[in-house]
């Protein structure tokens, strides 16, 4: 594996096609090429960095079955793209991104798409345990600073007629997790917590009433922000909250604007970066590549909303 620090490290490391191919086949099959089409098959080796799974007699190259699958744009190109999506703390914007690399702005917007779509890294689906603070926040702006004619009427506090809350985790010194949810009802809440959180953890929350009766399962203290309290002994959600303030600078600084469709995708993005953070530039590139596999995405099904996505 190439150690690189720097984008001119990157270029160096990865000076043309054929360099990207092979990093992605080690990083991919690590020396020992698997068949997308059947893992037990035997497979050969045929020109041009392709190969042929016996058992179905189809080809195959580094690319199938990934995100990279079905895209013009080089792989290159894409490793650049990887490069300043994991390197840039609060991400880069599709118009950005179309400019880094001389290519339109909807095929960058498909490309961090598809990044954002391949986030979720195996060593971040274990469950969170110790203490774990949990908060929700809400995402699309403060009726206040738009226009009148753009006012929601009846859309202060917990309204979801023009905001959509998320719900995150965080362990105090290790993992994130956050999930997009309908609403901050207990029946939209309390499933989340218990799918995602050791039993018998230490439960950090505020005042809102979907968390009571948590301590059935947790131990649970809270505090009261309806009160201006923020601490109380070693009770406070505000490891959470100040991610809640980096992930909302990206979305007003960088995106300006994201749609509920896609909002989950955002998080994601958000949640890896958080997760990473202490990593080195290219373990991070590294981690990335590791999860594109099996990930493949096409335009009509991100814009149909089906499939994973």
């Amino acid at each position: 594996m190439f150690s690189f620090k720097s984008i001119l490290d990157l270029l160096r490391a990865f000076p043309n096609e054929q360099a990207c191919i092979l990093h992605l086949e080690q990083v991919r099959w690590n020396g020992i090429v698997i068949s997308p089409f059947d893992s037990a098959s035997k497979v050969y080796k045929c020109a041009n960095n392709r190969y042929k799974c016996k058992n179905t007699g189809k080809y195959f190259n580094v690319r199938t079955n990934t995100i990279f699958e079905g895209t013009k744009i080089s792989l290159q190109n894409w490793f650049i793209a990887i490069y300043l999506f994991t390197s840039h703390k609060r991400s880069i914007s599709s118009y950005q991104l179309a400019k880094d690399l001389n290519i339109t702005q909807k095929s960058a917007w498909f490309i961090l798409q598809r990044l954002r779509y391949s986030t979720v890294h195996n060593s971040f689906l274990r469950e969170l345990t110790g203490i774990v603070e949990v908060d929700e926040t809400f995402v699309g702006g403060k009726n206040k600073n738009r226009h009148r004619d753009k006012k929601v009427p009846m859309s202060q506090g917990r309204s979801f007629k023009d905001k959509t809350p998320v719900l995150g985790m965080i362990e105090r010194g290790g993992l994130l997790r956050a999930i997009v949810i309908p609403n901050t009802s207990s029946k939209a809440i309390q499933p989340l917590l218990l799918q995602n959180i050791e039993l018998n953890s230490k439960l950090m929350s505020d005042e809102w009433k979907a968390y009571k009766g948590m301590n059935k399962y947790y131990q649970h203290k809270f505090i009261d922000h309806g009160k201006k309290q923020y601490l109380s002994d070693d009770c406070t959600t505000n490891s959470i909250e100040n991610f809640w303030s980096h992930f909302k600078r990206s979305i007003i600084g960088v995106y300006y604007h994201t749609s509920r469709k896609h909002l989950q995708q955002y998080v994601n993005e958000s949640v890896f970066r958080y997760n990473t953070k202490s990593n080195q530039t290219d373990t991070r590139f590294n981690m990335l590549l590791e999860t594109t596999n099996g990930k493949r995405l096409t335009y009509k099904s991100l814009i149909n909303g089906k499939g994973s996505i």
